[in-house]
């Protein structure tokens, strides 16, 4: 495991990236000061905003270490990180463009077709297409092995038909990537048989359903497919391929920055009144929530340093989504306790409707991207040599 390695060090990314990040801090106060953006929690889920991811296109700042040929810069992985981390401190509205980015994009880059990546690449770098994923469906939950979605191969291309639900962003996307069977089920190899297909989501048989929360926001969607054609170019990889490019995709969602910095606008906050009053007792809370920020830094780092290797460190990237949720929830409680607790942050408006924001959607942190149950069952395997 990467971390358990004795070899194993940090990357140096600070100097390197200080004036993309002096920069990127710029064109976020400017947004925030024109009053086109508000700082918000959850924004890469909640925030959909194409113009504004338009906008962040227009400067190269998705997909910033891509290839040029492919609408990137060709800078540093860790120029992206370094994009990624400001954007999401801030609370900035990225969620229209962020799984596009943040996995479609480089499973393409990995596993896709060269035709699929000059069609869809330059265009999710500019800011104006989006994916969505396309992985759980009903009564599977984080079994992905058990998707019942089936595509079968006719002389013109696939035919699918099945349900995904939790499906974010959907209804802005324009397509998904599809995790599906295309080949029957064998008890004795579950992970045989799955394929990934790169789906129009306007195409004819898909119907995409709103899943709203209980403050009424629609994030999340159940999307159906009623044999719904899918040209034979946007199989992603080989037929068959799904699990293991699949598990690679995953190890992208896991461990980025947005899986501990969902909640870091009402932190911030919360540390601006903090520190603007005298010293209390609530200051070892806030050095607490401190620390454990910054070892989930460091962890996210490392994920980042390997995927960039060409590694997928699938298990270190569930023990940062494990981590990183969990602190995400005790952050919200332990502002929520400082707002009783401790008169420096009592009654602070701005502060009140970050939680505000925030409550709601705790309960899913430890939801998305894989329970953190199945996670820890996952890591506890890998520990024992399993």
């Amino acid at each position: 495991m990467l971390f358990l390695q004795p070899e194993f060090t940090l990357p140096c990314v600070g100097a390197p990236t200080a004036s993309l990040r002096n920069a990127v801090r710029e064109f976020i106060a400017a947004e925030i000061a024109s009053g086109r953006v508000a700082p918000r929690c959850n924004s890469w889920t909640e925030g959909l905003d194409p113009d504004f991811s338009r906008r962040l296109g227009e400067r190269g700042w998705i997909g910033y270490h891509w290839p040029t040929q492919y609408g990137g810069r060709g800078g540093s992985a860790f120029d992206t990180l370094t994009i990624n981390e400001e954007l999401l401190a801030a609370g900035a509205p990225v969620a229209a463009h962020w799984i596009a980015a943040r996995q479609s994009a480089p499973l393409l880059m990995r596993f896709g077709s060269e035709a699929q990546r000059q069609e869809f690449l330059p265009r999710i770098a500019a800011g104006t297409t989006y994916f969505a994923i396309g992985m759980s469906e009903p009564d599977v939950g984080s079994d992905l092995a058990s998707v019942r979605s089936r595509a079968e191969l006719t002389a013109d291309g696939w035919v699918l038909n099945g349900r995904k639900v939790w499906t974010s962003g959907a209804h802005v996307c324009q397509y998904a990537i599809v995790l599906c069977r295309t080949a029957p089920a064998d008890a004795g190899a579950r992970h045989a048989g799955l394929s990934q297909l790169i789906v129009d989501l306007e195409a004819p048989g898909v119907t995409i359903r709103p899943i709203r929360m209980l403050d009424g926001s629609h994030n999340f969607n159940e999307v159906i497919f009623d044999n719904v054609r899918v040209p034979p170019g946007h199989l992603v990889g080989k037929a068959g391929d799904g699990w293991k490019q699949v598990t690679s995709e995953l190890a992208y969602e896991r461990s980025g920055p947005e899986r501990f910095l969902s909640t870091m606008p009402l932190i911030e906050r919360c540390l601006e009144l903090v520190l603007a009053g005298m010293p209390a007792a609530g200051d070892i809370a806030a050095g607490r929530l401190l620390a454990r920020l910054m070892t989930l830094r460091n962890m996210s780092l490392g994920v980042w340093s390997a995927l960039g290797a060409g590694q997928s460190p699938a298990i270190e990237a569930a023990m940062v989504k494990d981590l990183g949720t969990n602190f995400e929830r005790d952050a919200i409680e332990a502002v929520r306790e400082a707002m009783v607790a401790d008169e420096r942050v009592t009654g602070d408006e701005p502060l009140a409707q970050l939680l505000s924001d925030a409550l709601p959607l705790a309960p899913t942190y430890n939801l998305r991207g894989g329970t953190n149950e199945v996670l820890r069952n996952m890591i506890a395997k890998k520990l024992q040599g399993k």
